[in-house]
């Protein structure tokens, strides 16, 4: 294995500079990140029934020490704040886990029990949040479980809080938003074998933790590596101003479908004063496309939702929590913090679309908007995790589409021939490495990135520029503010000297899989038909689906597979 470089010293300069003009002497986010600490897990380390490690905290430890120059100043400042784990008291009868895996755990003291929010990505982290819990707070059993959302950190964990016994059997009920199976399904066996790979870039999976590799994601330090579980809601919310009241515990819930994710709520804590953010106002700019990969999110409607948030209960309430990051406390405090979390995604839209009618591309406008100096110095603003520069690339792809009208993008080379016509019009690969060495020494790492790229897609095996873009891909990766822009640059950098690191997270755990309708599981199974080699087939099946008492019918031509329920069936096969 080939070590990490040192920094460069264009590098060291900049991250230096990061510390002349950002707030660092603001210790409110740490002390807050503090408030309420009971107790931590110790050793910080998860671990499966047969030993191997699947969440690891404290080897964030080196965070402690002070920046290096090998890694941005604020997002070595985000780092230290995310990686600090236990149980932690939000206010009275509210307690969080944090530090065990990507999200937070919430935990919900009632009359009888406990209600969880959002038990993480895995079984084994939510079965040790929930032990830790109950090893300062008493053995209550757990009446009720809700997820805020359809991604798999808020919902993976269920079977380390509960089972399903105990769902069937209404001694915990499940509550989730309306489309939540069917989304939380889709978006990990559609594409989700690809957006696997992707998000063993974006978390930085396969790097050595250290000042050099990996030091977190932003919005947490990385995804744990035990086992998804999913177990379907029994009680669906659909309705803004519903309110449950569970174990004695009243709460009011917020639709906001199409934000963070396509199915995801608010709730209010009355009781309590207590609001619950879901992951729609979180300590960073979050992503409107992820880099792992997904549909584009709509900032407007983000936008719009915090609003409603604020006017709905940013007066009635004295602390405010997320399932990612620590909360805001004081109401003066968390109708700022959630105003500008609003005003942040309103600006990125209504300024993108601004310049989208004026002509310009996404690409002009990433690389030229700014941030208004109160957004632009807020901690909870920064792209640690999300960036004002993809952001803005998905508001433009979003309304516009991969195009921007420029004719001569209409029909270009896909990139291994434009790679080898690129290489032969500047004169050889030789020649442009020697040129891109020279950029390399001026600092100018963006262009060697772009341009040793072609030789690489050009010349696969030349190993000396897969060296250069290595060193590349290390430099920017150090100057980086954002989490995930850092991992994608380290680990290909790693690729690049030391060989692939394969997909080593899952893309569809079996009972995600098992929750799969019936429309879903053919979708998912036409997806697989090799159209090129069955386009003289034709083939109709009728599958008799006895749990639902249907038949449907599987229909292949012209190397498609169409499907549809039908009253009777007779295939000729």
């Amino acid at each position: 294995m080939i070590d990490p470089r040192a920094a460069s010293a264009a590098i060291e300069a900049a991250n230096s500079r990061v510390t002349e003009t950002l707030p660092f002497s603001d210790k409110t986010d740490f002390t807050d990140a503090e408030r309420g600490f009971i107790g931590a897990l110790d050793p910080g380390v998860v671990t499966g029934p047969d030993g191997k490690v699947l969440w690891d905290n404290d080897s964030y430890s080196f965070l402690d020490e002070e920046c290096p120059p090998t890694v941005n100043p604020s997002l070595w400042r985000q780092s230290r704040l995310v990686a600090k784990q236990g149980l932690f008291a939000v206010t009275d009868s509210i307690y969080q886990i944090r530090g065990l895996d990507l999200s937070n755990m919430t935990l919900i003291e009632g009359e009888s029990g406990i209600i969880v929010i959002d038990p993480l990505i895995s079984r084994e982290t939510a079965a040790a949040g929930l032990a830790l819990y109950r090893a300062h707070r008493g053995d209550r059993p757990v009446v009720a479980v809700i997820y805020t959302h359809s991604h798999i950190d808020h919902f993976g964990g269920v079977k380390g809080v509960t089972t399903e016994d105990d769902v069937a059997a209404g001694r915990c009920v499940i509550y989730a938003p309306t489309g939540f199976v069917e989304h939380a399904v889709e978006e990990n066996v559609y594409a989700g074998t690809a957006m696997a790979r992707r998000a063993a870039y974006m978390y930085g999976a396969a790097l050595p933790r250290g000042p050099r590799g990996g030091v977190g994601a932003g919005l947490g330090q990385t995804t744990s590596t035990g086992t998804p579980t999913l177990i379907s809601p029994t009680v669906s919310i659909s309705k803004t101003g519903h309110t449950e009241t569970i174990d004695g515990v009243r709460i009011e819930f917020q639709m906001t479908p199409g934000t963070e994710a396509p199915s995801e709520m608010n709730f209010y804590f009355p009781d309590f004063r207590a609001l619950c953010m879901a992951e729609n106002a979180t300590h960073n700019l979050h992503n409107l496309l992820t880099l792992r990969g997904a549909l584009v999110r709509d900032p407007h409607v983000w936008s719009a939702y915090l609003t409603e948030s604020i006017n709905r209960y940013a007066s009635r309430s004295d602390v405010v929590f997320a399932s990612h990051h620590w909360p805001t406390w004081g109401t003066e405090r968390l109708t700022e913090f959630m105003s500008l979390q609003r005003d942040l995604y309103g600006y990125l839209h209504d300024q993108t679309l601004r310049r989208i009618n004026q002509g310009w591309t996404g690409l002009e406008i990433a690389e030229s908007i700014e941030l208004p100096a109160a957004l632009a110095q807020a901690w909870h603003t920064h792209g640690y995790y999300g960036s004002v520069s993809h952001n803005v690339k998905a508001i433009y792809q979003r309304y516009m589409g991969w195009f921007d009208g420029n004719p001569a993008h209409l029909w270009e080379h896909p990139p291994v021939e434009s790679a080898k016509r690129h290489v032969e019009f500047m004169g050889g690969s030789a020649e442009v490495l020697r040129k891109a060495r020279e950029s390399y020494e001026g600092g100018d790492f963006r262009w060697v990135a772009q341009v040793v790229n072609y030789v690489i897609f050009a010349e696969p095996d030349n190993a000396e520029a897969k060296t250069l873009q290595a060193d590349t891909f290390e430099q920017l990766g150090y100057g980086a503010e954002n989490g995930t822009w850092r991992n994608f640059y380290l680990t290909g950098a790693y690729e690049l000297r030391n060989g692939s690191v394969g997909t080593p997270t899952v893309a569809a755990a079996p009972d995600i899989t098992a929750a799969l309708s019936v429309k879903q599981v053919f979708d998912a199974v036409s997806l697989r038909v090799d159209g090129v080699s069955a386009a003289n087939s034709h083939i109709v099946i009728d599958w008799n689906i006895t749990d639902e008492n249907i038949v449907h019918r599987t229909e292949l031509s012209n190397g498609v597979l169409i499907h549809f329920d039908v009253e009777g069936g007779s295939a000729d096969a």
